[in-house]
């Protein structure tokens, strides 16, 4: 009885143990994703707009949400890329220069 027990227990140890790792490798939110956290808010202590910023600043262009925003290097300035969803059901990617709030380029995606 007591073997039996450990066997199931040990089988179910087996079996979790790969889920728990794949857990721990693959972040959902993307690798890195603490780091491009933290130097944004950096750049805004340092006089960049912040991304809640340039979310209204698209908000009032475009009526629709947020569905990815993300901290970039593109032409040697930072630039924050939001990927959105308009209104009336189309997906735009915006750049916008982290420094100044102006929208580089606005395409479908």
């Amino acid at each position: 009885m007591k073997a039996s027990f450990l066997a199931i227990v040990f089988a179910m140890f087996a079996v979790a143990a790969p889920f728990g790792a794949a857990a721990q490798q693959n972040d959902s939110l993307g690798a890195g994703w603490r780091e491009q956290q933290n130097e944004a808010r950096r750049g805004v202590q340092q006089g960049n707009v912040s991304l809640a910023q340039v979310i209204e600043i698209i908000r009032r262009m475009t009526p629709g949400r947020q569905l990815d925003a993300g901290l970039e290097t593109a032409g040697g300035r930072q630039v924050y890329r939001v990927r959105w969803a308009a209104a009336d059901g189309r997906r735009i990617d915006y750049l916008v220069d982290a420094k100044s709030g102006a929208i580089l380029s606005a395409g479908g995606g």
